[in-house]
């Protein structure tokens, strides 16, 4: 007989994790579903060694140690957990919702569902350049999963925001030379970031941008920098990469073809209060929700994952007393 979950929960990056460590605490039948190989999400696929500040009580961890302290989390409790299990549908059948997994491979079922799938399938915004597709990976790359790659090399860093200026303060202890290059004066990052950026010797290339990249005979790559007031205004820089970092453009969930009925704006799912959606037993937490005001942060989904797997269980089980105190258990 095919097993009934109290609490599917669709989504394994630092949000669904959470929630499924919560729903594991209030001793629920839970299933985490993460569509990638290995549990994290865009933390541990997009930028494993960035340092995290928003995470309360754990200043500057980078997103691998944060991964891996909610991996050893959620282990304090019986959870059900598949990778590779991309949720293609999902239906109500009864009292129940039915999630079909991989094109219908497989399916579950849950009595109710929360999904933490963040903004949906990424795609880098890329470097507007003829022979973009040709470099990519040859020196360019959207991606740098792996900081202790680039030590003794010239590295220039494309972009404005947190990412961009946290990944050159990071790499100026690691590169022989860190260039960070942007298309106006100001950056666009937390002010402790530019702070901290200002204190390095990161060299920084402002307002302009990548006009053109080539191979060099060695093997590096030559950018023309063009000013971004004055096209007259050129300089050439040799590095041996160049890192984009100008953000990733998000596919919503909207698009994936699900039969369910949900309402979405542009920022994610609709939800009310704790973290309700239109449909009866079925949640959004994190990047995934929308509501006035939101604030797509770690923080925030975390503090939204309990809300979400109690009213699913206030749901499930309205009997069911509420949550106590768990400071004072022997875990």
């Amino acid at each position: 007989m095919e097993k009934t979950y109290d609490i599917i929960i669709v989504g394994g990056g630092p949000v669904g994790l959470f929630a499924a460590f919560y729903a594991g605490l209030r001793n629920t039948k839970v299933l985490l579903l993460e569509a990638l190989t290995d549990l994290g999400g865009q933390v541990q696929t997009l930028y494993p060694d960035k340092k995290i500040w928003d995470v309360a009580g754990l200043p500057g961890a980078s997103g691998r140690e944060l991964i891996d302290r909610l991996k050893k989390q959620l282990a304090k409790f019986p959870v059900d957990v598949q990778t590779e299990a991309k949720v293609t549908d999902i239906v109500r059948v009864g009292g129940n919702w039915q999630i079909a997994i991989n094109d219908g491979q497989t399916s579950v079922t849950g009595r109710s569902v929360i999904l933490a799938t963040g903004k949906g399938a990424f795609e880098p915004r890329r470097l507007q350049i003829d022979n973009e597709a040709e470099l990519e990976g040859h020196g360019l790359s959207y991606f740098a999963p792996d900081l202790s790659l680039y030590k003794n090399q010239e590295v220039a860093v494309l972009g404005g925001g947190d990412s961009a200026v946290d990944l050159a303060e990071q790499l100026d202890s690691i590169a022989k030379r860190t260039y960070l290059i942007h298309r106006r004066d100001q950056f666009r990052a937390l002010e402790q970031a530019v702070l901290a950026l200002e204190q390095t010797k990161v060299i920084k290339k402002t307002p302009k941008k990548v006009k053109s990249a080539q191979k060099t005979a060695d093997g590096r790559l030559e950018l023309t920098l063009q000013h971004v007031k004055d096209k007259d205004q050129q300089e050439q820089l040799v590095v041996d990469n160049l890192l984009v970092q100008y953000g990733f453009l998000t596919k919503g969930q909207a698009d994936t073809g699900w039969q369910v009925d949900l309402d979405w704006d542009s920022a994610g799912i609709v939800v009310t209060d704790q973290m309700k959606t239109k449909q009866p037993g079925l949640f959004a937490i994190g990047d995934a929700s929308s509501y006035p005001n939101h604030v797509d942060l770690i923080a925030t989904g975390f503090g939204q994952a309990p809300a979400a797997v109690n009213a699913a269980i206030a749901a499930i089980d309205p009997d069911r007393g509420g949550p106590g105190h768990s400071s004072s258990m022997n875990l």
